[in-house]
């Protein structure tokens, strides 16, 4: 009986998924919310099985993974519903996201049981056609799906500008799909990977919270006072979204780089999200940025001293810094509010290095004479390396740990030099948006602090060799 529910409820949007993924018009279901709900929980749950494969032995399951990977399907409603509600002779907007459900369903699931299968089989290490099999599939499936789908979407309507935007949204998530995977429901249940998964949750109990306040204390009193007759450099970091290892693991690089090459020590704090170090590092919160910029501002020599803060995290258009620390709830911060506290503390001189998509958009509200600003984007482009299996962002790597770490002191011929490095980095690896394009805009009046800071640590070197 059941069974043959079953069928009556998904057989016509099947059939229907199964005509469009072979670019033949379908005959349209009657839209049923109990269907669309059914498709939408095979589709997950047939990922989730999937996924279970390419793990081999026992595995843990990582429930909080449901959170990420949902922009895509946002995407596919709101196109469904600017078609459904922009062509009067187009089916709705249901229906039309119910069949491409069952379309991505009979696409993704038989090529991803090949794949899984390819992964399983003993001579596949050695097979140079596997290999390429392997690395085909997933384009094949994200392919395949974007053009069925547009081609679904497209016929539905006769607005030419209304068929532009659905193959801007389809392009945008094979993208998604393709550059940016959702997080894993599945780890492999060894010492490590337990390890990694502890490190993703906050545990919000009470003595986290009273070690996080201590934290927040000794950081700020660990700051020392300025060194009379020479430029000193005061370091914040700031990484706030704390699902992405990456972050946390640059915010850590640029503060030892700070420490080991910019003569730092006693002058660096570092402003973290991550479950790993609730308990030891202060949080990447406004407030907590706020007081450290007040807290670095009482301790500096206004004149001559440079202030250096690295932001790291996702960007948005609108110049927010994506912030992320489930429970906690953590407002964005934005270059306007950035620029006041600053203004409010009366800082002369100041280095702000931001490591985000469109970070290009922080330039304008921060130049002013006595502050260099750089970014790892301008305004209209994404940057790169910002993933959960990124060791570093591209900016941060090729602007710290490659040049500063080594090379110059100086933050424009480092900036130059990583500019270089990360067009062709992006070249390499297919960047499909463009050139991130990292900008930088020196204000005149820094440049002599930066000139006497610079001279300084040179010095230093040479002596030291």
């Amino acid at each position: 009986m059941t069974e043959g529910v079953g069928r009556g409820v998904l057989g016509p949007w099947l059939r229907a998924g199964a005509r469009s993924a072979l670019f033949k018009a379908p005959r349209w279901p009657e839209a049923r919310p109990s269907s669309i709900g059914l498709l939408t929980v095979l589709v997950v749950g047939l990922g989730v099985l999937l996924q279970r494969g390419t793990v081999a032995g026992p595995a843990l399951f990582y429930w909080q993974a449901i959170n990420s990977g949902w922009l895509s399907t946002v995407l596919l409603l709101w196109v469904c519903w600017l078609v459904g509600r922009g062509s009067p002779q187009a089916a709705g907007a249901a229906v039309l996201f119910g069949v491409l459900l069952a379309q991505q369903l009979l696409i993704s699931m038989p090529l991803w049981g090949v794949y899984l299968a390819l992964t399983h089989w003993p001579a596949a290490s050695a097979s140079r056609s596997v290999a390429w099999l392997l690395w085909g599939i997933p384009l094949l499936v994200v392919g395949w799906g974007a053009l069925a789908g547009a081609w679904l979407l497209c016929r539905q309507t006769e607005r030419s500008g209304l068929r532009a935007t659905v193959l801007l949204v389809i392009v945008a998530m094979a993208a998604l799909d393709l550059f940016v995977p959702p997080m894993p429901f599945w780890y492999a249940d060894e010492p490590k990977a337990k390890a990694e998964l502890a490190d993703k949750r906050l545990h919000l109990t009470q003595e986290v919270a009273e070690a996080q306040s201590g934290a927040v204390i000794a950081a700020l009193n660990a700051l020392q006072p300025q060194r009379p007759g020479v430029v000193d450099l005061y370091a914040i970091t700031f990484a706030p979204y704390a699902s992405e290892d990456v972050f946390a693991r640059e915010a850590s690089m640029v503060s030892d780089v700070m420490r080991s090459r910019f003569d730092a020590q006693g002058h660096v704090i570092q402003l973290q999200n991550h479950a790993s170090t609730a308990s030891s590092l202060p949080w990447a919160t406004r407030l907590n940025l706020q007081r450290a910029i007040q807290r670095a501002a009482s301790l500096m020599d206004r004149d001559e001293d440079i202030l250096f803060i690295h932001l790291t995290s996702h960007g948005a258009r609108d110049g927010q810094l994506a912030t992320e620390f489930w429970p906690l709830d953590v407002e964005p911060v934005t270059p306007q509010l950035l620029k006041t506290w600053l203004d409010d503390a009366g800082i002369r001189y100041r280095v702000i290095s931001v490591s985000a998509c469109f970070s290009g958009s922080w330039i304008a509200p921060l130049s002013d004479p006595g502050t260099l600003v750089m970014t790892a984007a301008d305004a209209e482009h994404t940057s790169y390396g910002c993933g959960s299996r990124s060791e570093l962002t591209f900016f941060g790597r090729a602007m710290y740990d490659e040049q500063l770490r080594s090379s110059t002191h100086s933050f424009e011929a480092a900036h130059a030099a990583a500019r270089q490095l990360i067009d062709q980095r992006e070249r390499e690896v297919g960047k499909s948006d463009g050139y991130s394009n990292p900008q930088i805009s020196v204000g005149s009046a820094v440049r002599l602090p930066l000139a006497a800071l610079q001279v300084r640590l040179d010095s230093a070197a040479v002596g030291a060799r």
